[in-house]
């Protein structure tokens, strides 16, 4: 038997829990949009990023290595993935809605340009006094604008939650702006989770990463309060040797306390808050999805660990100034000469200025095709 979309949104209705976010109260799309037979709104949505150009890219995209340091670290691509997974879980556990959550977990980093948040500091720079760069804004702009999917109409046409909670993506690096959707307004409770599912999988992946590129040195990690407790719980001890299998079951353990303690301490902070809508959650003076306070000074711990141990290690910080000199020159030069963009490009410029055009252009490369339009640009020997 078929399982059609009213009866799928009838379930959300009967288990979500009543601050869950449920596809039937979307406040809709910005153009008419016939309903799905057998998939609710969110579950749409989530479908029509997948398919997306911009989605795609996002495996030769940087999470902290360029894709030319091996093929064994995490790209933008694995990291959304991650996140997804992430979301996904707490989600389920709060009774909130998954598919709202998993699709704004897909979408919120289309906007990174290449090289990471070294390539957004970049172009950020570079679009001083022409409106800035902002990956989450240009998130939304791929999904409202650049992607091409419907004849009548730029963009994914996704639903009004979506594309707030694009807007409203908050973490350490992240801050969300979301003039245009309720900016005094918290984000449904799915956005939130969003906001801590990539904290997570970023702060247990870039360990990881650490660990295998030999950037991070068990030594380092005696320091870390986390990283004891796991160890103890493993039974390794602080001198047991560390083979790759140990490794992945320490960052396996990790991120279980993590998504544990956001599990248990926002459940608790729905309740003192006596939380029993969409509206109430939104109402928060601060966001809900949080870990617990006895959590926060030890992941506080981690993040500041991996920071000065691992954003500011020099292999990445070279990195880094090669990203923003590629990125640098590539800039320059297209709005030096914007004929050397290509013509599907220029067409853009009968609606848009020249740097936006050109910053859409740049941010919407992949790491590798980057490197590779500095070569024929600037290499004489290359072919074009």
């Amino acid at each position: 038997m078929i399982l059609w979309r009213e009866e799928l949104e009838q379930q959300e209705v009967e288990l979500l829990a009543p601050y869950a976010m449920k596809s039937c109260d979307s406040r809709g799309r910005e153009y008419p949009d016939e309903e799905h037979p057998y998939r609710t709104a969110y579950q749409r949505d989530r479908d029509r990023v997948i398919h997306t150009t911009a989605f795609r890219r996002l495996e030769y995209k940087t999470q902290v290595f360029i894709i030319t340091e091996g093929d064994y670290y995490r790209t933008r691509l694995t990291h959304t993935i991650e996140v997804a997974q992430i979301g996904r879980t707490i989600a389920r556990a709060l009774r909130a809605n998954e598919d709202l959550t998993e699709a704004i977990c897909l979408a919120h980093d289309l906007g990174h340009g290449p090289f990471g948040h070294s390539g957004e500091e970049a172009l950020n720079t570079l679009m001083e006094g022409h409106g800035g760069f902002d990956h989450n804004h240009q998130s939304l702009r791929i999904v409202e604008k650049l992607e091409r999917r419907f004849p009548n109409f730029s963009g994914l046409n996704l639903s009004w939650e979506v594309r707030e909670g694009i807007l409203k993506h908050e973490s350490e690096y992240d801050r969300g702006m979301a003039f245009a959707f309720d900016p005094d307004k918290r984000g449904t409770l799915e956005c939130q989770i969003v906001n801590v599912a990539d904290e997570i999988a970023y702060t247990t992946a870039d360990l990881d990463d650490g660990l295998r590129s030999g950037m991070i040195t068990l030594n380092q990690l005696g320091e870390l309060t986390l990283w004891q407790e796991v160890v103890a719980e493993l039974g390794m001890g602080p001198n047991a040797g560390f083979a790759e299998m140990d490794r992945h079951r320490a960052i396996r353990r990790l991120v279980g306390k993590e998504v544990t303690d956001v599990v248990q301490a926002t459940d608790e902070a729905l309740r003192a808050g006596k939380v029993q809508s969409v509206d109430d959650v939104r109402a928060l003076p601060s966001n809900v999805v949080t870990h617990s306070e006895a959590f926060q000074p030890k992941n506080r711990e981690l993040k500041d660990f991996l920071y000065k141990n691992m954003y500011r290690h020099w292999r990445v910080m070279r990195m880094a100034n090669k990203a923003n000199r590629f990125l640098t020159q590539l800039f320059n030069l297209y709005i030096a000469e914007p004929w050397l963009l290509p013509s599907q490009t220029q067409a853009h410029l009968k609606d848009e200025t020249l740097q936006r055009v050109t910053c859409d252009y740049i941010a919407g490369m992949t790491d590798r095709y980057a490197l590779q339009e500095y070569q024929k640009l600037f290499d004489p020997m290359e072919r074009v």
